[in-house]
């Protein structure tokens, strides 16, 4: 029962805080992401894969369906936000002392730990596709 609890905390957590990112993009479009990712040579379409990292996945991490799928898109979002915005700043601490991309860090560890350990019991997909 704490496992499932553990899963649960986790599973809400991450995917609800990353969520709200998402509705961000939402609301405000993906137009710097797509800046950022032109910046870089890819195309600017690409942006609206944050919508699979910072809604989908989330959304599914939530709802505990298809849950190890939903903690890979949110792991591999993870992993472009920095490779994007905070390559730089891999290596420094932030001004409150924290790791600069220490974020982005938790919402990636988060995501893979849900991947890895799945949805639990308290899930809308019980097991069968979590």
């Amino acid at each position: 029962m704490s496992q499932d609890l553990g899963r649960l905390l986790l599973r809400v957590g991450v995917g609800g805080m990353l969520l709200l990112h998402g509705l961000a993009k939402v609301w405000h479009g993906v137009a710097p992401i797509a800046g950022m990712l032109h910046a870089h040579g890819l195309p600017r379409a690409f942006a609206w894969g944050v919508y699979l990292g910072e809604l989908v996945g989330p959304a599914l991490l939530v709802l505990g369906l298809w849950t190890r799928i939903g903690g890979l898109l949110v792991a591999a979002d993870m992993l472009v936000a920095v490779a994007l915005a905070h390559l730089g700043a891999l290596g420094q601490l932030g001004s409150s002392g924290g790791w600069a991309v220490e974020l982005p860090a938790l919402y990636f560890v988060g995501g893979l730990a849900v991947a890895l350990l799945g949805a639990g019991r308290w899930s809308a997909g019980r097991g069968r596709w979590s």
